[in-house]
């Protein structure tokens, strides 16, 4: 995995064979899902068979969203995978206390004897409330993220921007827990590639990072629309080369230049040089 993923590709567990295509497909990290993906006559399988492919290293970081822990499914999810070799983190599903990620937290050592890196997804009003509670329950917690289909719903939007406060806010949250950026949720319709590429356009506007996918042809649009362009690189650059050991000042084309637009500066360079 790159030290910055973008790319987080969706894979029902209950289909190895669309499992093993999307680990050879290119994506930062494969998130086996055995939540929403799975019917509910398939979770039995879909966990087994998720346990068994992680009874071996994997090529790329395979992350997997277990069902909700406290529900029908989620305690023998848990069970399952979290001993398995190959697992690189879990992602829980509607979350909306820090008790919930704690819980889990206690519970999810890796085959190796470290803690298993958590993503908790904040998918009702409840949880959005309570990010930065979230974002701070436990150290395993590596990230936070919206699941914006449920949210949708219970907030009973009928358009995307009505969704744009609870974005700001899971990302204002992440950054006072000193967590990394938010990921975006995914783009439903997988043949609109120029919705996708407004979409995340828009969300890195917002201060998100990388994205969710549930189909191959995502993962290009979504790399596109995250990576700094030649621009925004030369002119990174710039600041950090004309700032070197100085303070504050104006550079040539009037724009001012502060520590905070240098560390901005270092951020993107960091991000085109990403490995």
């Amino acid at each position: 995995m790159t030290d910055t993923p973008l790319t987080w590709l969706y894979a029902p567990g209950d289909r190895p064979t669309v499992v093993a295509k999307a680990l050879a497909c290119g994506a930062d990290v494969v998130v086996i899902d055995l939540e929403d993906a799975v019917a509910p006559d398939r979770k039995a399988y879909a966990r087994a068979a998720t346990a068994e492919l992680l009874h071996d290293p994997q090529p790329v970081p395979v992350h997997v969203r277990v069902n909700a822990p406290g529900g029908p499914w989620g305690e023998a999810d848990l069970a399952a995978v979290v001993p398995a070799p190959g697992l690189s983190g879990l992602r829980l599903p509607k979350v909306s206390s820090p008790a919930e990620v704690v819980r889990v937290a206690r519970r999810a050592v890796s085959a190796h004897g470290g803690a298993l890196p958590l993503y908790a997804l904040l998918e009702s009003a409840l949880g959005i409330e309570r990010a930065h509670a979230v974002a701070t329950a436990h150290p395993s917690l590596r990230g936070i993220a919206i699941g914006e289909a449920d949210l949708r719903a219970d907030l009973g939007l009928r358009g995307d921007a009505g969704l744009d406060w609870s974005r700001s806010r899971v990302v204002v949250a992440a950054r006072a827990a000193g967590l990394a950026p938010p990921t975006q949720s995914v783009h439903p319709d997988i043949r609109d590639l120029e919705g996708l590429l407004a979409s995340c356009a828009h969300g890195r506007a917002l201060g998100f990072l990388g994205r969710a996918a549930i189909h191959p042809r995502q993962l290009p649009v979504i790399e596109r629309a995250y990576l700094p362009g030649e621009e925004e690189v030369e002119q990174a650059e710039a600041i950090v080369k004309a700032a070197a050991g100085q303070g504050a000042q104006a550079l040539p084309d009037g724009r001012f230049v502060d520590a905070a637009a240098v560390a901005e500066a270092r951020r993107t360079l960091s991000l085109a040089r990403r490995t």
